[in-house]
């Protein structure tokens, strides 16, 4: 092989790798963006799923659900009762949540979301200071008396992951102010707010 074509042949070699580099840092980038928000306790990091491993979890433990509230609350049910704990420096994926029978306010999150998304069934983290929590729209007669968050008029559902048995709807335990974002878990937009209320 002649200098020249070792030439040409290196060119060719750093080439590839440098095209290589561009597109593995774009995708790491997209991921990125599409994983994090930022608030203003610093950076949420989403661990959601579509896994078929979840999807068949929430499968499974609505299968004798006939409408949409019963699902939720069988999916509230299960993650509910997987013990808390927190773990300062760790999150979690779902799938590990499940496997180890524990979890923070992150972890069940992501957990029960990605079980909802599963489903169909619309369903937004909400942050507020050092914690989170889900809301969902559903219809249901049942429900109608029972408070709900209003997010630019429409009304929201409460759905606390730590609290043991909890039922949908579950109180607010924050001022209106205290919410920092509501974010869609898989396309990590934040919503835009005009108007929060916490009303029947």
């Amino acid at each position: 092989m002649t200098s020249e074509s070792k030439k040409n042949l290196s060119l060719l070699i750093i080439t590839i790798f440098f095209i290589a580099f561009i597109y593995g840092t774009i995708k790491a980038m997209d991921i990125v963006d599409k994983t994090h928000v930022g608030t203003s306790d610093g950076i949420y990091r989403s661990y959601v799923t579509t896994s078929k491993e979840i999807q068949d979890k929430a499968f499974t433990l609505t299968e004798y659900c006939s409408d949409a509230p019963c699902k939720v609350q069988a999916l509230l049910d299960f993650v509910t009762n997987i013990p808390y704990h927190t773990t300062t420096f760790q999150q979690y994926s779902a799938q590990k949540t499940i496997q180890q029978n524990f979890g923070d306010c992150d972890d069940k999150s992501n957990l029960l979301i990605s079980m909802l998304y599963a489903l169909d069934i619309e369903a937004y983290f909400v942050l507020v200071p050092k914690h989170i929590f889900i809301i969902t729209s559903i219809e249901d007669k049942d429900l109608a008396n029972r408070k709900g968050l209003w997010v630019n008029g429409k009304k929201y559902y409460i759905l606390e992951s730590t609290a043991k048995n909890s039922r949908i709807g579950f109180p607010l335990h924050y001022d209106l102010e205290d919410i920092d974002v509501i974010v869609e878990p898989f396309s990590n937009e934040k919503l835009s707010i005009e108007n929060l209320e916490w009303k029947e």
